[in-house]
């Protein structure tokens, strides 16, 4: 009878196992309906990703799985602002660079989505700049909370403006006099991050910078006023107003940043981490580690 038992739970045993499918290479559909156990330096942060940024739920459940976060630091930290980490330089006994690998970095298509915005413990995905990066697509590995507090009907007006002119700006980025010469300026941007800095010629250098002038004398600020007149304005919904007026947050985020899932529990390690000395170029003085992450059983909190 004991063997019966033991062949019985050994089948059940396989049969919920074998259920469990492989979605993609990295992430099971188990992974799905699990949350991120991020375990820092200063204590335990539990991360539930969105299902309405697959894309980038996906990439952070794959490089969790493959324990890429395990060790590195928490580079970029404004008190008031946000924590920003991934960036696979800040690893131990390696040389830091704040923008990252160019060799191992990729990105992300945006997924901006109605229902997910920048309130407090929001998890968004960084980015480059408008004029390097005029898709706005997120960096593969490199992520931000939300740490800022409550709002005021004054600051969410200005983060507003700033919301709606960031969209004209990236309109007129993408416009078809301007687009040409963007897409050539990354092309020759990508191409010398990748050649060792001795290697790089003076043709290449005047080539970039030349360009690089070119666009600067487009003068984008002052096309981007004209274009806002022509694009549809975006309005905070009250909910999410709501939302940043009794909890907090960073609005002038919204619609230009991936949102792709938020803190449920340990916001209060979070705080601690953005007290933290920092620098001139916000990067903490004591290095504050992410020393493991793995998906861990959603529960209620």
């Amino acid at each position: 009878m004991k063997k019966i038992i033991t062949f019985f739970l050994g089948s059940l045993l396989f049969l919920l196992l074998g259920c469990d499918k492989k979605i993609e290479e990295g992430v099971m559909e188990s992974d799905l309906t699990k949350d991120v156990e991020m375990i820092t330096d200063f204590g335990k942060i539990v991360i539930r990703l969105s299902d309405d940024t697959p894309k980038h739920q996906h990439n952070f459940i794959k490089l969790v799985n493959n324990r890429f976060y395990d060790s590195i630091a928490f580079h970029r930290v404004i008190e008031g602002f946000m924590i920003q980490s991934g960036n696979p330089t800040s690893k131990p006994n390696t040389s830091f660079n704040p923008d990252g690998n160019p060799k191992l970095s990729y990105t992300l298509e945006a997924e901006f989505r109605p229902n997910l915005f920048h309130k407090r413990g929001a998890i968004g995905a960084a980015r480059e700049g408008d004029i390097a990066n005029p898709s706005r697509s997120s960096s593969g590995f490199q992520f931000y909370i939300v740490q800022r507090s409550k709002q005021t009907d004054s600051t969410l007006n200005k983060a507003l403006e700033r919301v709606n002119f960031m969209s004209a700006r990236n309109n007129v980025i993408n416009s078809s006099k301007i687009k040409p010469d963007v897409d050539e300026y990354i092309r020759l941007m990508k191409r010398n991050q990748l050649i060792n800095e001795e290697d790089l010629t003076d043709e290449d250098s005047l080539l970039f910078n030349t360009l690089k002038n070119k666009i600067d004398s487009y003068n984008m600020d002052s096309l981007a006023k004209i274009e806002l007149k022509n694009i549809k304005q975006y309005n905070y919904p009250k909910a999410h107003t709501d939302v940043y007026k009794t909890i907090g947050g960073t609005p002038h985020l919204d619609q230009n940043y991936t949102v792709f899932g938020e803190v449920v529990k340990g916001m209060n390690i979070v705080d601690s981490i953005a007290k933290t000395k920092t620098d001139e170029s916000d990067k903490p003085i004591n290095d504050i580690r992410i020393l493991s992450v793995k998906m861990i059983k959603r529960k209620s909190y």
